[in-house]
């Protein structure tokens, strides 16, 4: 007897889901090591990932006093980049937020002025080939609702690809408006380009920005003028790694062989405008082992085409363009893009800089798990961006609230 095998690709099939996923339990990490630093305004980073939010908004101002997501290599990168804030891995529908509260207070984290949260966006996303709009992570977002009716924070932000303002004819774009204006929150919502705002890479986001209702916050939030206004004017991908080490097949590389050249560059190496730390060694440059064939099918492709007919998305990158999207690639995604210069797959430090982490930052988990992380991460420059006048507004109207009392 015959049987009609689907294939994996059938959106009636079930989606496959990562062995790294924790559905059960919840796991606290740097509890004891939790410290508030004096002066900076808080935040809680929800479906952190490996850290956009949590990076981009410490540059605005913010500290990050609690980071949760399931994904357990990306929590490890959490957790070993901040490791004063508290990390929490697990399922965030079985999180009690009241009890995330409680636990807070008694660190001495009295108020929330920001919630982020990074929604997964597979379910929305168009370069997911079981794209379906019925998919359930597309409704996660009630669980980071959740958090901000128990804390109530001056403004929330939440991101995700810009396929969710289509799914379902635009009707998950209205629920999550909805929500947050039925919480008190004033919304705005629009499409941002990354490479608008100085990051290397082409990538659109939709970004939603809820300012408190009557809490003397400037409403309607204002999203930033772009700083890059054409394509012409974009960072490029040699703006952001022309100064790495050449590296061989396989080949690991731990010491920077050339000073930054361009302006990215310094801000990535702790030598520019951004709060950043100059690294004292290069982390995650190591070249994936590829075998002879694929070797040969990188070198043999002009820069700026596909490498396999079949996917276009896997180009080799063109040195003077800006790189396209940078995906996540699936659960054990293999290389997107080749180097232009060199006939191998990025570093992960190399998609750490087209994303603009900076070089201080971390990844763990190992090349396969680290690409996820790369590539599902929002871009931390461009949330720095969005966040600059929120952190400036808090202060604003803390100050102003101090000189009232000081008054009464």
């Amino acid at each position: 007897m015959s049987v009609n095998k689907k294939n994996a690709w059938d959106k009636s099939v079930p989606v496959e889901k990562s062995a790294y996923l924790q559905d059960e339990g919840i796991d606290y990490f740097n509890i004891d090591k939790f410290s508030l630093p004096q002066g900076k305004l808080t935040m809680i980073d929800l479906f952190c990932g490996a850290g956009g939010f949590s990076i981009g908004c410490s540059w605005s101002g913010f500290y990050p006093v609690l980071g949760v997501d399931y994904l357990e290599p990306a929590m490890k990168t959490w957790v070993y980049n901040h490791p004063n804030s508290i990390g929490c891995l697990g399922d965030i529908k079985k999180l009690d937020a009241n009890h995330v509260k409680q636990l807070l207070e008694s660190k001495g984290v009295e108020k929330i002025n920001l919630i982020t949260g990074g929604v997964p966006c597979q379910g929305f996303s168009r370069a997911n080939r079981k794209h379906i709009d019925h998919d359930e992570r597309n409704y996660l977002f009630l669980e980071y609702m959740r958090f901000v009716e128990t804390f109530l924070p001056d403004y929330i932000i939440l991101e995700n690809v810009s396929g969710l303002r289509s799914t379902a004819g635009g009707k998950f774009e209205q629920d999550i408006k909805t929500h947050m204006e039925t919480l008190g929150y004033s919304v705005q919502v629009k499409l941002l380009n990354a490479a608008d705002y100085g990051v290397p890479q082409i990538r659109q986001r939709l970004i939603f920005v809820g300012v408190r209702n009557n809490s003397g916050l400037t409403s309607p939030y204002k999203f930033p003028d772009c700083i890059f206004n054409t394509r012409e004017s974009y960072r490029t991908v040699y703006d952001a790694i022309s100064d790495l080490p050449e590296l061989s097949n396989g080949e690991e590389k731990n010491t920077y062989t050339k000073s930054p050249i361009t302006e990215f560059q310094k801000m990535m190496r702790g030598e520019g405008v951004l709060p950043v730390e100059a690294p004292e060694q290069l982390h995650n440059h190591v070249a994936p082992n590829h075998p002879q064939e694929t070797i040969e099918k990188i070198g043999n492709t002009l820069p700026g085409n596909p490498m396999y007919p079949k996917f276009k998305q896997r180009i080799r990158l063109d040195l003077n363009q800006p790189s396209p999207t940078q995906l996540a690639g699936g659960i054990r995604p293999q290389f997107q893009f080749g180097h232009p210069t060199q006939p191998r797959g990025l570093s992960i430090r190399e998609r750490a800089r087209i994303q603009s982490f900076p070089d201080t930052y971390v990844f763990k988990g190992g090349i396969v798990q680290e690409r996820v992380q790369t590539g599902n991460a929002v871009p931390p420059l461009l949330i720095h961006e969005v966040t600059k006048s929120i952190a400036a507004d808090i202060l604003r109207r803390d100050k102003e609230n101090e000189n009232v009392q000081s008054v009464v």
